[in-house]
């Protein structure tokens, strides 16, 4: 429903009209461009903080507290919201990204590791220890519903489907395919290793990556058919342990986290790196030494892929272009899960009747008298309207069209000036049943 409301004291009156040349000025000029930022959100699971960075300048801009032994991380689809899982303190915290503060705290079941976010941003799925995934209504921030999934370690859901993708411990050789609409499981798909560990769908969706490990033999990704759920082939990794993987925006690479087990992870006692897989062919054909990676996630544009370094308690940039780390940012202690997205504002809501007026009146195109009969007749619709009387607030409204009307017929007002007072008034009129 259109918004109208009484006239505002001299005080609100000059700090809408700042609001509303602002919003005039985004109108002009750009709003989601002026406003968006890329951010990564970085768990620190010794710290019990979350470090937010604005990837522009790769710099940490907040360190957010939030609940004990901080491990995944998702971001809204809008930026607006990240979901932080709270190993120790069974919970998720909910961090605004227009204030960098936690603005909610929703209980879950024991030891939440990984979180996955709906591509609509309505749900967020977190794997519990157990056999219990459990789903978050983003809108609430309650718990709505669970699946039932045999001892869930990360999970992946489709961009373009309502799909996931759930790994496991060694109970279970294979991943596990669970219907979002539904909130059940699809089926089960067997795997040649011994425990299943992360999962990233492609962008497409067709296909899934999914790091195994295997005793004796090390790492490889198992790639999945989304359209048949078989596996279609085995990628060998080295002899170390994949906690992460994340495919570029275009789907034509994938990167790897390869930890030697050094710091973390039990990995087969290798050298920790980052490996750089060719999608078209399912083939590794770089690999990069790094301390200890964890998390991995990569830049909306496409440009960087961001890894958590244990060893040194980093963020370590890594260029998509030539696959080299270009930039460190410290971070706390332990990082863990990183998750990137960009910052839109919500909308800026259109300028109510009567800012529409005060801003004439402060230009000078309406004089004071003149300015304030308007706004009389505003007044007076708007208590008629509360007092339930419909028909006087349609009298008060149309008289206030009317004088518009004289005034650009006197030249007082412009039509553009003029214009827009009319069709607001003309729209709260419908709204209201006139």
């Amino acid at each position: 429903m259109t918004k109208f409301t009484p006239t505002l004291s001299k005080q609100v009156l000059g700090s809408t009209l700042q609001v509303l040349l602002f919003a005039l000025l985004l109108a002009g000029f750009g709003a989601s461009a002026a406003l968006a930022q890329t951010r990564a959100y970085v768990t620190n699971n010794n710290d019990d903080t979350v470090s937010v960075i604005d990837t522009a300048t790769n710099s940490v801009i907040a360190t957010v507290p939030v609940g004990a032994s901080p491990a995944g991380v998702a971001v809204t689809p809008n930026g607006r919201f990240a979901y932080v899982t709270n190993q120790l303190g069974n919970s998720v915290s909910v961090i605004s990204a227009l204030s960098n503060t936690v603005v909610a705290t929703i209980p879950v079941q024991s030891f939440p590791k990984a979180i996955a976010m709906h591509h609509s941003g309505a749900f967020a799925y977190v794997t519990t220890s157990g056999s219990n995934i459990s789903v978050i209504d983003t809108a609430t921030n309650t718990v709505v519903n669970s699946i039932s999934v045999t001892f869930p370690v990360d999970l992946a859901l489709s961009p373009t489907a309502d799909l996931g993708y759930v790994t496991h411990s060694s109970v279970v050789n294979g991943v596990t395919v669970i219907n979002t609409a539904t909130n059940s499981v699809v089926t089960n798909i067997p795997l040649p290793a011994d425990v299943t560990v992360t999962a990233a769908v492609s962008p497409d969706g067709a296909f899934v990556y999914v790091t195994c490990l295997t005793v004796g033999t090390g790492s490889k990704i198992a790639v999945i058919d989304t359209a048949t759920n078989t596996l279609v082939t085995i990628v060998p990794l080295p002899g170390t342990f994949a906690p992460g993987v994340v495919f570029t925006p275009d789907g034509a690479l994938a990167y790897v986290a390869n930890n030697g087990g050094g710091v973390c992870c039990g990995g087969g006692g290798g050298s920790s790196s980052y490996s750089v897989i060719d999608t078209a062919t399912h083939t590794e054909f770089a690999r990069m030494p790094i301390g200890s990676p964890n998390g991995i996630a990569v830049t909306p544009d496409g440009a960087f892929v961001y890894i958590t370094d244990l060893f040194d308690n980093t963020l370590k940039v890594v260029s998509t272009f030539n696959h080299g780390v270009a930039a460190i940012v410290p971070v706390g202690n332990f990082p863990q899960g990183v998750a990137i997205a960009t910052l839109t504002a919500p909308p800026t809501p259109p300028p109510t009747l009567t800012e529409r007026v005060e801003a004439l009146i402060a230009e000078g195109a309406l004089s004071q008298e003149q300015g304030a009969g308007l706004l009389d007749k505003i007044r007076e619709a708007t208590a008629k309207h509360e007092a339930g009387m419909t028909a006087a607030a349609c009298n008060q409204l149309s008289s206030f069209i009317n004088q518009v009307k004289a005034f650009i017929g006197n030249g007082t007002l412009t039509p553009a000036q003029g214009q827009p007072l009319i069709d607001a008034a003309n729209a709260i009129k419908s709204d209201i049943g006139c």
